[in-house]
Parts: C-alpha cells; sequence; structure tokens
C-alpha cells in the first residue's frame, strides 16, 4: 500500500470516529405519531389545502427525552364540533400544547399540559367552528415522557 493510500485510509477513519463520537444518543428528542405515521413537516413547510392529511378519528401520540418540537397536520372534521382528549406521562416539567382551528383558521381549542403539574390529562369538546379542513397543531417543549390525544368528529 502506498504511503499516500496510508494516509487517505487513517484520515477516513478518523472522520468516521469522530462522526460517532459526536453523535449521541442521548441528544433532546421528541416526535408525534398520528395514525401511524411520524408527523416529519416543518410548520413553515405546512400549508393547508383542499385535501387533508387525516380523516375519521384522529388516534395519535408523542414521545420525548428532552426534546421539543412543532408539528401540525390538517384533518377533515364535516362537523362543527370536535370531541378531544390528551394524556401525558411526564418525567420532567415540558409541555405539551393543542391548538385546532377550524376551516376560517379560526382557534377553536388551544390547551396545555404541564409535566410538573396535576392535572396530567385533559378532555372535553371544541368551541363551535366552521366544519371542513381544521388545522391540528402540536407542540412538546422540554418534555420528557409519553402521551397520546385523540381527535374525532364531535356532536
Amino acid at each position: 500500500m502506498k504511503t499516500s493510500n496510508l494516509f487517505k485510509s487513517v484520515i477516513a477513519g478518523i472522520m468516521v470516529l469522530t462522526v460517532i463520537a459526536c453523535s449521541k444518543d442521548d441528544d433532546p428528542t421528541a416526535s408525534v405519531t398520528v395514525n401511524g405515521t411520524t408527523l416529519r413537516t416543518s410548520p413553515s413547510d405546512f400549508t393547508v389545502g383542499d385535501q387533508s392529511d387525516f380523516n375519521g378519528d384522529i388516534d395519535a401520540s408523542f414521545t420525548g427525552n428532552g426534546g421539543s418540537t412543532t408539528r401540525m397536520f390538517s384533518w377533515n372534521n364535516n362537523l362543527t364540533t370536535a370531541d378531544y382528549n390528551a394524556d401525558i406521562t411526564a418525567t420532567t416539567d415540558g409541555t405539551f400544547n393543542m391548538i385546532v382551528t377550524d376551516a376560517d383558521a379560526n382557534i377553536v381549542l388551544n390547551r396545555s399540559l404541564n409535566g410538573a403539574v396535576e392535572p396530567d390529562s385533559f378532555s372535553g369538546v371544541t368551541d363551535a367552528g366552521t366544519s371542513g379542513i381544521w388545522t391540528v397543531t402540536i407542540t412538546v417543549e422540554s418534555f420528557s415522557g409519553d402521551g397520546s390525544f385523540s381527535l374525532s368528529e364531535g356532536d
């Protein structure tokens, strides 16, 4: 092997070790999964169109190990209200927030849970809004633990 090839191999090995050493499995993360689909879209890429991301009941979960994230999705609600509930099991004081807007972009729900205080769940019926494609924004901040939320067309 030539000296230059040996040098290149050593440099490549150092670069791989550097990447491995800098990649930490314990870095803070957070994720949101809706109806089995992990939401990866950033809010700045999100636009509401004529089609919803989800129809029918929403069954979702979220997890975190100290991380923060905001995820949005659209949901077709043929009625003017929605039934909702959320529950967290948090090991720190991170927060979970759910904002739901109707087809006219009016906020019909804005609720939060804090991991450091009770209650650790909420449920109810949204304010009345315009039926059609609703937008749901989920934000978890400095959240460690897991939780779930659901939405279904209201009465």
